[in-house]
């Protein structure tokens, strides 16, 4: 049976705490029916977007003066990439793979949000209706890491297969990790540059190869029977999501939110199937500090609108509604990002009791 999450509430990974207890306490109290582990990009260079999933993947280079990684692509590199598909056939053959992905774990030295949020989690006495984790997509992770000439590393095919396959083990280890502790996992891909999908600076990427990309790491979270979304922060070409089966597609419905309405018919199929809009409503700027949550209702009354008006059925909207802030809240200001947490928990309520079950 469809899950119909009726307005719930989850968060974007980046959080700009330095205070752990702070970041896991926001999660737990305000979006308290799909907390997330925090990413905390302020700790330090291995909380950053890609390196912190770079953790088994062959050939990285990681530069502590220079603040930045890149993979090695000289010489033979072939017994370590052997060594990776190995750890990859013994995890995720569909025969006789045996599921355990921990050769990809996250250690505690690149995320000093996961395991914490573990321990919060552990001293429940219930499980959770859901938990969210996330995994940045291979897309913004390959064409956002370099090569030793700095060419994006998206371009070597041998080294964008190992990183999809990599972050698809990535995302299992999280699901199997976090499941005994929620009756459903929730496991986005964040996928921010697919905000420039079909500009000049990526012309030749295929539509085809992203949608493929996209498609093995959505297989892959659900093998471990968990939920897939997908984040987008910018305007896109929504059907790519869509196309690759994604169970949850997430957009910055603040700043774009008209944008879904451009794709009516892979919407539908995507409703008529099950799959649900997570709404990124509450903007992660300073103009947080403008907004009310009557301000904010009103802009998504018009939104769902807008889309409806193109023929979508208003009644399935809603049901399979789920809100989140329009991005991370990494880089702003601590005080005006738990307003965005607060105001995500409010507006979450408020649509609850405009449209109970």
């Amino acid at each position: 049976m469809p899950i119909k999450p009726n307005f719930l509430a989850t968060g974007i990974g980046s959080m700009p705490f330095e205070s752990i207890d702070t970041a896991i306490e926001t999660s737990l109290s305000r979006i308290s029916q799909a907390p997330f582990w925090p990413q905390l990009p302020k700790l330090g260079l291995n909380e950053q977007m890609e390196i912190q999933y770079s953790e088994g993947m062959p050939r990285i280079v990681i530069d502590e003066e220079k603040k930045r990684m890149h993979f090695d692509t000289t010489g033979d590199y072939s017994e370590e990439f052997a060594q990776f598909y190995e750890h990859y056939m013994l995890a995720m053959d569909p025969d006789d793979g045996t599921g355990d992905c921990s050769a990809l774990a996250i250690s505690p030295s690149f995320s000093k949000g996961l395991y914490p949020f573990e321990e919060k989690l552990q001293s429940l006495e219930n499980k959770l209706p859901f938990v969210k984790v996330q995994t940045t997509g291979p897309c913004s992770f390959a064409l956002t890491i370099v090569d030793e000439n700095k060419r994006a590393i998206y371009y070597n095919e041998e080294f964008r297969d190992v990183i999809v396959k990599a972050l698809a083990m990535k995302c299992r280890w999280q699901i199997q990790k976090f499941q005994p502790y929620a009756e459903k996992v929730i496991c986005f891909i964040d996928e921010p540059i697919l905000s420039a999908f079909g500009s000049s600076t990526y012309v030749s990427v295929k539509r085809e190869d992203v949608v493929a990309h996209l498609t093995e790491v959505i297989e892959a979270i659900h093998n471990d029977n968990a939920l897939a979304g997908i984040h987008c922060c910018g305007n896109t070409e929504w059907s790519i999501l869509i196309d690759a089966g994604v169970d949850i597609v997430n957009f910055d419905a603040f700043e774009y939110g008209e944008t879904i309405a451009m794709y009516p018919e892979a919407v539908k199929t995507h409703l008529d199937r099950g799959g649900m809009l997570a709404w990124g409503v509450i903007p992660t700027a300073s103009i947080i500090r403008e907004k009310s949550v009557d301000s904010l209702v009103d802009h998504f009354e018009s939104m769902m609108d807008k889309l409806a008006s193109t023929g979508v059925d208003k009644q399935k909207i809603i049901d399979q509604a789920i809100i989140t802030p329009s991005c991370g809240t990494g880089s702003m200001d601590p005080e005006e990002a738990l307003m965005v947490f607060d105001l995500l928990d409010r507006v979450s309520k408020a649509m609850k009791e405009r449209y109970p079950r």
